[in-house]
């Protein structure tokens, strides 16, 4: 797929003439929990950048952002970052807000109801303090407040769909061993109940892809005329070649935030211990922690616990210099609505391999290697071309790098919000 599905982002409408004053508005920032935490830091990057004012309005944890991004904290009970998982951490004022109550015991049952109250805090913060912004962009809470903010308070709004979490649903209930497991993975996803009907009442919805509007239309039945793709783009001051690092030739990285059957974590693991018979010194490094789950599970059981290398809480810049490092960038995800980490390593000049599933295809074009998602075999056997033909892997790498200076630079991807958050404010007027 060529460059140009990714630059087929709105209809053409006039530039902003003013600078804005813009909420982000996000139940969840922090970037080292999760892909939707560098893209809030990212995207107010850009619009500080272009000249526009940002407040990113944020439960926690709380991201780590520029300075001259504003930070709006909506403290909640914060309960996954408490010891055992938050069950002592009622008191009893928590006992006069109906969300507090709600937030404690829906987690103590086994249900994942942050975005819930993210929305009623924000809607109640908003609601007390006013709306002292140009346009809001709502970061996939997707909750009955944040559409009361829209339609009660009257706030011009645009909503970033990455992609439909039924798609993560659906995987993690294909992965799970016993009905037992599934009626949890059912209660954890509950909040989608939520989610698909705010989703269809949205005004405006944007995505980070082809792959993603599609699949919003078809999971969530949102009208295809109301959602315009936008791709991401990637801090290429940060995510950038570095001629002082050695790219090694025995070297796989790959991004695992969690180990879920989404990521495909356990494909390139034993896509890994496949190659190991004819590349015995290649190292493969897991950007992430090693949590308890299938990847876990298969790395004892093909004795690779000392042959992996997992590295978590990186700063941005060690980051890229394992990019830079990488002789390869793999993201064997089932499914992305886009794939940011691909992007990363892209502009690092790594070349990538990618799965064919959701996105992926988009953001690799003809520059990247595409696998069939799920095909372990497949995908050892095309890192496998790649290691053994260094003029072949260092022409994809250099075909990459052009692809992400092209189509991933913030300062072409800004100006889309900006033409539709000026589409938001002129519809609400």
């Amino acid at each position: 797929m060529d460059s140009s599905s990714l630059h087929d982002a709105t209809e053409a409408v006039p530039g902003a003439q003013r600078n804005l004053r813009i909420g982000i508005l996000s139940y969840r920032s922090k970037s080292t929990v999760g892909g939707q935490g560098v893209y809030v830091d990212y995207l107010s990057r850009a619009l500080i950048g272009a000249g526009h004012q940002v407040d990113v309005i944020s439960g926690p944890p709380y991201p780590e952002l520029s300075p001259e991004v504003g930070l709006v904290k909506i403290p909640s009970l914060d309960l996954y970052a408490q010891p055992h998982l938050g069950h002592y951490s009622l008191r009893p004022r928590h006992l006069l807000s109906w969300t507090d109550t709600y937030e404690y015991f829906a987690h103590l049952s086994g249900k994942f109801v942050e975005p819930y109250t993210f929305g009623r805090r924000v809607y109640g913060y908003l609601k007390k303090h006013g709306v002292d912004y140009d346009v809001l962009l709502d970061n996939q809470t997707l909750a009955y407040g944040t559409l009361a903010v829209e339609r009660e308070l009257g706030a011009p709004m645009v909503t970033m769909i990455h992609h439909p979490i039924t798609r993560d649903r659906r995987l993690a209930l294909d992965a799970a061993e016993d009905w037992g497991k599934r009626w949890l993975v059912r209660r954890w996803y509950s909040f989608l109940k939520m989610q698909m009907p705010v989703a269809r009442q949205l005004s405006i919805v944007t995505c980070p892809s082809a792959a993603a509007k599609a699949d919003i239309v078809a999971e969530f039945g949102v009208d295809p005329a109301k959602i315009h793709p936008i791709p991401l783009g990637v801090d290429q001051a940060t995510f950038r070649p570095m001629p002082d690092v050695e790219r090694s030739a025995a070297r796989l990285v790959t991004t695992a935030s969690a180990d879920t059957p989404l990521k495909g974590l356990s494909i390139l693991v034993e896509a890994y211990h496949r190659l190991l018979q004819s590349h015995p010194q290649l190292e493969l490094v897991v950007i992430g922690k090693l949590r308890n789950g299938a990847a876990k599970t298969l790395i004892e059981k093909l004795g690779l616990k000392d042959r992996i290398v997992f590295r978590h809480g990186l700063p941005r810049e060690e980051l890229a210099r394992e990019f830079n490092r990488a002789a390869i960038a793999v993201t064997p995800s089932l499914y992305e609505g886009f794939g940011l980490p691909a992007a990363e390593a892209m502009s690092c000049g790594a070349p990538v391999v990618v799965s064919d599933g959701g996105a992926l295809p988009e953001v690799a074009g003809d520059a990247g290697v595409v696998t069939p998602r799920g095909d372990a075999a497949a995908l050892a056997e095309a890192l496998d071309g790649l290691l053994s033909d260094p003029a072949r892997r260092a022409a994809v790498g250099q075909a990459c790098l052009r692809r992400a200076k092209e189509v991933f630079n913030w300062s072409a991807v800004a100006p889309k919000y900006v033409q539709l958050f000026e589409t938001a404010m002129a519809r609400s007027c």
